[in-house]
């Protein structure tokens, strides 16, 4: 689990694995938790669901998910305790999800899918039998019951209609009067056409019998023997964890009948509140399955579309302030020239693979901040973000930024990096740093890099290190460089950092080698220059 998702979906079941996976196929990053307490637990069968009719409840949920994890989607069975309002500093919507364990993770969106919870009426032994024979749903339960004595338990005005739909089923029907309203005489009219027997008085008790409904005792101790009984439980949505943003239930009304409540959102399942949207029973709550998988699919593709409105947004105000960085001064406009062609020779300049050295250092390190000096079309930055870390990724090339920032929405990552544009002799990224690393910066132009490097020291947090890799040697296949050129060796790099050993610790030292490929194909050995150093904590 990382720190930081585009989405955080709440609730795993058929909304909430669909929209994942609508999101995780746009390549969105996407956490799905899920606290394993699904309406339809005790439902022995999911019925009238095209190609999965009759298929056990969790069968769907297991191809779900093995179905949204191949498009990426995480999943973790946990409970989120809260959600509160916490945009980032880089600006859009943002929210921290607090789980029961202690972990907590960053989203820029959240997507509640929680359901519902039947609230059933308080009759002995009633909810023992829920979603075996006792029932609430002709379309879900009734050709399963069909021919059967089923009862139908009155507890609002909706009971005549409920047991009309269950006569289209079976010819014996027997509604209990209970605790519902008189009947109308239209009401009692077309239920005496139709053959419904009424029983009046209140219910008290289910008989079951070796494992089976088998009656209905009312208050005078009458049975009158049933196979079903269907009931209308209260229906109330589970988001209570909304209270933290603001956000409520309203009533959920029938024919001006109260019979429950909902999360109330727009047609494309956008609540109130901005970066808050909902799918399924938590916000539809007569929805079926089916109707559930197609609101998740829906409200997935709307999540992605506003996400990618933000991440254009975003870019356009970058570009926007490189411009005037520009029009100030603050970069030379020689040195982006020479890299900005640089980068236009080819569509992919490097490997798109992170640096060896990078990795070989920050593998084992724990998530933190960290800053990429020179980031080009970025890889680094790229692994450090799926690793959890936070980046600053720094080049001078606009062509080279937009290249990694393309590339960190096409990784799910494009919420962890924050791409700057510097030329690093005139301006350096502000903030402190777990880790800086400085890979490669070597040009054919002017560049101060005493001072760049020592600013970089100087941006590593306490307890933090710096990592700089340079070449060690022109590479075998390099054609045209000046036969005298020396390259630094590890020792002298250390020494223009002029680092106080009561504030730094050296941890590498070295020339390691490595195989590699040039852009011609050609393979040789090459030298590198590594330095590694970590800056004490406090006492």
């Amino acid at each position: 689990m990382r720190d930081g998702y585009d989405v955080v979906v709440i609730g795993g079941g058929a909304a909430g694995l669909s929209g994942a996976l609508a999101l995780g196929r746009s390549r969105r990053s996407v956490l799905v938790v899920d606290d394993g307490t699904p309406r339809n637990a005790t439902a022995g069968r999911m019925q009238n669901v095209l190609t999965n009719d009759g298929v056990p409840p969790a069968e769907l949920s297991a191809t779900g998910r093995a179905e949204v994890a191949r498009y990426g989607v995480e999943l973790v069975d946990a409970t989120v305790v809260s959600a509160v309002r916490s945009d980032p500093p880089t600006g859009g919507i943002g929210f921290t999800v607090a789980l029961a364990d202690g972990r907590s993770v960053a989203a820029r969106r959240l997507l509640l899918t929680t359901g519902l919870v039947d609230e059933l009426p308080e009759v002995v032994g009633l909810a023992g039998r829920w979603g075996r024979d006792v029932l609430h749903c002709p379309y879900s339960h009734g050709w399963e019951v069909r021919d059967s004595a089923v009862g139908i338990l009155a507890t609002g005005p909706t009971a005549a209609h409920q047991a009309l739909l269950f006569r289209q089923l079976t010819d014996d029907v027997v509604l209990f009067t209970h605790t519902g309203p008189a009947l109308s005489p239209t009401d009692a009219e077309r239920l005496a056409a139709r053959g419904v027997t009424v029983v009046t008085g209140e219910v008290t008790e289910v008989v079951v019998t070796d494992d089976r409904l088998t009656g209905v005792r009312l208050a005078s101790g009458e049975v009158v023997a049933r196979q079903a009984l269907a009931v209308t439980p209260r229906l109330r949505a589970r988001a209570d964890l909304l209270a933290g943003l603001g956000l409520a239930p309203e009533e959920f009304e029938v024919a001006g009948t109260v019979f429950g409540d909902r999360v109330p959102a727009d047609p494309r399942g956008a609540t109130a509140l901005p970066g808050v949207w909902v799918a399924g029973n938590v916000t539809d709550p007569v929805a079926t399955v089916t109707v559930a998988i197609a609101a998740g699919t829906t409200v997935g593709g709307q999540l992605n579309a506003d996400l990618v409105t933000e991440d254009t947004d975003r870019a356009v105000a970058r570009r926007n302030a490189a411009a005037q960085e520009d029009a100030a001064g603050a970069i030379d406009p020689e040195t982006a020239r020479y890299w900005d062609a640089l980068y236009a020779e080819q569509k992919r300049r490097w490997s798109g693979k992170p640096n060896v050295r990078l990795v070989e250092e920050a593998a084992e390190l724990p998530a933190g901040t960290a800053l990429d000096l020179g980031c080009g079309e970025g890889a680094d930055a790229i692994w450090l973000a799926r690793r959890g870390w936070r980046v600053t990724a720094v080049d001078v090339s606009i062509t080279a930024l937009r290249r990694s920032a393309a590339e960190a929405v096409r990784a799910g990552v494009a919420d962890l990096i924050d791409f700057q544009r510097h030329d690093l002799d005139r301006t350096f990224p502000a903030g402190e740093f777990d880790l800086v690393s400085a890979q490669f910066l070597q040009t054919p132009l002017e560049f101060s890099r005493q001072r760049v490097l020592r600013a970089a020291a100087r941006a590593v947090a306490p307890g933090g290190r710096l990592l700089v890799v340079e070449h060690g040697a022109f590479p075998p296949w390099a054609r045209g460089h000046h036969p005298e050129h020396r390259f630094l060796t590890p020792e002298e790099i250390l020494a223009l950092l002029d680092l106080d050993p009561a504030d730094w610790v050296t941890e590498r030292l070295d020339a390691p080698s490595r195989e590699a490929t040039g852009a011609d194909g050609e393979t040789g050995t090459l030298l590198d220059s590594r330095v590694l150093v970590r800056r004490r904590g406090p006492a």
